[in-house]
């Protein structure tokens, strides 16, 4: 697959949380940084998603905001 986006990495499925609409996944990266995504449950049955499962990430976020007091 070839992508003009920067933000792509590659990574594996440390948990799966399956909600009424949308599935939780906890994607480790290589180094142990782990991103959190949201997909839809449709999406995530599709792709047949499972834990210790390779999966590559595209992340474009336009906001990204953390405050703390």
């Amino acid at each position: 697959m070839e992508i003009s986006a920067r933000n792509f990495h590659k990574g594996t499925i440390k948990s799966i949380k399956h909600g009424q609409i949308l599935t939780e996944l906890v994607i480790e990266m290589p180094g142990g940084l782990e991103i959190t995504s949201l997909i839809t449950n449709t999406s995530a049955e599709r792709m047949k998603l499972a834990v210790g499962k390779p999966v590559s990430t595209i992340i474009k976020a336009s906001n990204v905001i953390v405050a703390v007091e």
